[in-house]
């Protein structure tokens, strides 16, 4: 009996794992150059003057000939909770959520390093060929694992490797661009488990289980391949003046994995039989991207440009987990927004040897509420100001370097840990509540080879 009724709420623990991670995961990364890393990347789809554009807008390699980019970006997050009086389920009398812990607020953010490479080859002078490597999606963060919002999570990892080869063709005034990406993604999730709660709240005695002193431990490894395609067109306006557009389609990746758990020895007469490891999958469909760009020549020193990037975050609307065993599928409603992000930018060429840049960008979030957010993934819109420069070495070699501060929103979570379980489910059902302040810096540098 005790069987049966724990667990559909192990289940419903590890469905709620995997969907708040992935959800992170739909924090896209956009650091893709450090030459655009200065400019907030803003006019992207129609800069087009290094390798970079592989990813921004494949059309772009026609302003090229050959040559290939290495780059790398460190992003250094902080993010401070704060507790505001998170409560344990109504089901168990409601109350304050994990009282004998004194130390109710946490730090979450680890640092993170993006690779990019790119690679472009000019067949003749209108048909060009590249390849790309970056990471599009990503997170991570970590809490102490006694902390009070342990059982929404405590570990979030997650890392994408994209590979993308392009083509591109230029008609008169005109470019074309079209490629593929196959891309690799591996997780890596933790969370506490409220065994206490769960045998507390189906009749066992207090001095057998204790709501919050009783846990138990889950941890979710999962990979997958997927693959996806991007377009884009670049027009000349003028030969100081140029619009781009670029799309690139949303990756449906059907994740497998294993959910190991760690059960504490007092509680393994009752759940040593009923946290067992298991296997699982989810589809999970992270977004789309749109761009249109614009960048212009004002003068032989000065330069400026813009974009507006839609990210198509509203396709994600719940997860649905299927088990290798008889359990029925788990769902976790997620209810994304679409999210806009607006940046412009200016250059200053300020001899023939250095380049300054500057930026600044609008970055929406997709969490439309404090109820939807979770400590997996504490963003919310942020404001990017940064600024680079480029060093021309000599006539085939350049080095770029570029920094941005994101400055972001007050950030609130009142988020209630999801069940699809209508009876034990309740037991667990605890609301984390509080705040978080938060910001972002991140340093990037790449190398340029004309050859």
């Amino acid at each position: 009996m005790i069987k049966k009724q724990i667990a559909p709420v192990l289940l419903a623990g590890v469905s709620t794992l995997i969907s708040t991670q992935l959800s992170a995961a739909g924090f896209a990364i956009i650091e893709h150059s450090a030459s655009g890393m200065g400019n907030s990347f803003a006019g992207g789809a129609a800069i087009a003057e290094d390798a970079s554009t592989i990813w921004f807008n494949p059309a772009g390699m026609t302003r090229l000939s050959n040559e290939m980019l290495i780059a790398s970006h460190i992003i250094m997050p902080t993010s401070d909770y704060t507790d505001d009086g998170s409560t344990q389920a109504a089901a168990l009398g409601g109350g304050t959520l994990d009282p004998t812990n004194t130390d109710r607020d946490s730090a979450a953010g680890r640092n993170a390093l993006v690779p990019n490479f790119y690679w472009v080859k000019e067949v003749n002078q209108n048909l060009f060929f590249g390849f790309g490597f970056n990471a599009p999606f990503g997170l991570a963060t970590e809490y102490e694992d006694d902390w009070v919002g342990r059982y929404h999570g405590v570990l979030s990892d997650t890392k994408t490797l994209n590979f993308n080869p392009s083509i591109a063709y230029k008609m008169g005034n005109l470019s074309i661009g079209f490629g593929i990406s196959a891309q690799y993604i591996d997780v890596t999730l933790t969370s506490a488990i409220d065994l206490g709660s769960i045998c507390s709240g189906i009749g066992f005695p207090a001095t057998t289980c204790s709501p919050q002193n009783n846990d138990g431990f889950a941890e979710l490894t999962a990979d997958n391949w997927a693959y996806n395609f991007n377009f884009g067109f670049l027009y000349d306006i003028s030969e100081d003046a140029r619009v781009g557009f670029s799309y690139r389609s949303g990756v449906d990746h059907d994740v497998e994995g294993d959910a190991d758990f760690t059960i504490p020895g007092d509680m393994q007469p009752l759940f040593g039989s009923t946290f067992v490891d298991t296997t699982l999958t989810a589809s999970v469909s992270l977004p789309s991207m749109t761009s249109v760009s614009y960048f212009q020549n004002i003068n032989d020193q000065f330069s400026i440009m813009a974009d507006y990037t839609l990210t198509s975050w509203s396709d994600f609307e719940e997860l649905r987990i299927e088990y290798a065993s008889d359990q029925d599928d788990s769902v976790t409603t997620e209810d994304w927004e679409d999210s806009a992000r607006i940046s412009i930018g200016m250059n200053y060429k300020a001899s023939a040897k250095w380049l300054y840049r500057f930026g600044i960008a609008l970055d929406e979030t997709p969490v439309p509420s404090a109820e939807r957010r979770t400590p997996r993934i504490p963003g919310n819109d942020r404001t990017w100001i940064s600024a680079g420069a480029t060093h021309q070495i000599d006539k085939e070699r350049s080095f770029s370097v570029g920094f941005a501060h994101l400055i972001i929103d007050d950030t609130e979570i009142n988020n209630e840990f999801e069940s699809e379980t209508p009876i034990t489910g309740e037991f667990v059902k605890h609301t984390l509540k509080g705040s978080y302040d938060a910001s972002v810096n991140i340093i990037s540098a790449q190398f340029r080879w004309n050859y």
